[in-house]
Order: C-alpha cells, then structure tokens, then sequence
C-alpha cells in the first residue's frame, strides 16, 4: 500500500488526473506521480474516471493500492463553470465583473451592456425559470429590488455580494469572486457522481481554472510578473498576476 498525505484530482472535462504527494508537514516534500483516465461523465459517475486514474498512478508505482490523508479537487466536468455576465457600460461595471468571472475560473459565454434596459433583462432572465445562480454585485441600492426578482421561497438561487464597480477606477472584484466559486461548490453535482466526490475531499471543489489562478499567484510570490497558460482538453485558459 503506498500512503499518500495529499491526492490531488482535476476531474476535467475530457481526463482526470491525479497527483500524489508525500513529506507536505517536513522540509522535504516529494512528489510521488500522476495517474491518469478519461473522465467518465457519459458512464453516469465520475468516480469511475477517478479510480481509473488512481489505479494508473499506482500501475506506475508498483502498487496495489493507495491510502491518502486529505484529497483536494479541481473540476471542468459538466461544462465546468459556465457564466454570463451583463452590466450598464462594457469598459466600466461589466469589465469588473466580467474580471470578477474570470478570476473565479468562470468560461463566459455572453456579456452584455444596456444602462436602460437593466431591469428588463433582469425580469427576462427570472422569467426563463432556469433555477441556476444569480450573482448580484452592483449598486446596494438595488439589493431589495434583486431579491423581488428572484425570490428565495420560489427556488432561485441569488447571491449578493459587494459591488464590484463602487467608484469610478475602482475595482472590488474578491467578493465577488469568492461567491462565484461558493456557487459553483453548491452546484457541481450537476456532473454525475460528482456528489460522492465531494463527499472524499478535503474543502471545497473548486473550477479548474479558478485553482490555476490561486497557483499563479503563488508562483507570483517567488517569480514576480508572470504570466501561466493552461492547455487543456476542451479550453486553453491564460492567467495573469502582476503589482497595479
């Protein structure tokens, strides 16, 4: 049995791969290997994918088994964190939150701007009766209005968060980004299997490129300005950190 302290698994959206560490309390941490398979969303559960990985991992260690002490978990399974984002003015408060989207590992599909039409949308999207999370990170004076539209005892599931645009130039995008990915923990079920995941891992399961991002900046720690592609299966993702 080779024992692991951490298995770390992306559970993306065409492989799943695990990586195993050792040493992680010590001074002398070792990286063990990776272990990978297809993702197994079209067999009805994820975790078969995952085993199979595992089971590569211990094939290339000359293991039967492997017993960790915390797993942690990425995901792209599903479509990943799939998001649109609609604001009053493109270059100002739908820039902050589409920064906002992306920082939290979010794939856009859609951004609009329209100053006077903002209720309008916002009344079109209850009425498509999607049942996903709303995010609202604007102005506080329209918060009771937001919680009018999307009522809590009908089923929608709205977040508000600190505006993400509170001042001309000013940018407020952490918030925001943090409920983004709370949403995206309470909803990645959606992948089958994916419940029972949750259940194996220690903390949240976060979008795979929201995890790039928070590797970034700590590479930033001891590299300065950088920036780190990822090549994915379905996406390539581009992050960036550097002092303002």
């Amino acid at each position: 049995v080779m024992k692991v302290d951490v298995l770390v698994a992306e559970i993306g959206s065409t492989t799943t791969v695990v990586n195993a560490f050792h040493g992680l309390d010590g001074g002398r941490p070792v990286y063990l290997g990776q272990g990978q398979a297809p993702t197994s969303v079209l067999d009805g559960d994820v975790r078969i994918g995952l085993q199979s990985a595992v089971s590569d991992l211990c094939g290339k260690r000359g293991t039967e088994s492997l017993e960790y002490r915390e797993m942690l978990a990425t995901s792209s399974a599903a479509g990943g964190l799939k998001m649109t984002v609609h604001g009053l003015v493109y270059d100002m408060t739908d820039k902050a939150a589409r920064e906002a989207a992306l920082g939290a590992g979010g794939i856009l599909h859609y951004v609009s701007s329209a100053a006077s039409d903002v209720y309008k949308r916002q009344e079109m999207i209850r009425s498509m009766n999607l049942k996903i999370p709303v995010v609202y990170a604007g102005n506080v004076e329209n918060q009771e209005e937001m919680r009018l539209i999307f009522p809590e005892e009908e089923g929608e599931q709205l977040y508000i968060v600190e505006n993400v645009y509170p001042k001309i130039d000013a940018l407020n995008v952490e918030p925001c980004r943090k409920v983004i990915q709370d949403a995206f923990e309470q909803n990645i079920t959606h992948a089958p299997g994916m419940e029972h995941v949750r259940e194996m891992v220690t903390g949240p399961i976060i979008p795979t490129p929201g995890a790039v991002m928070e590797c970034t900046k700590l590479l930033y720690e001891y590299l300065g300005d950088l920036i780190v592609l990822d090549v994915g299966g379905a996406t390539t993702d581009l992050h960036s950190v550097t002092v303002e």
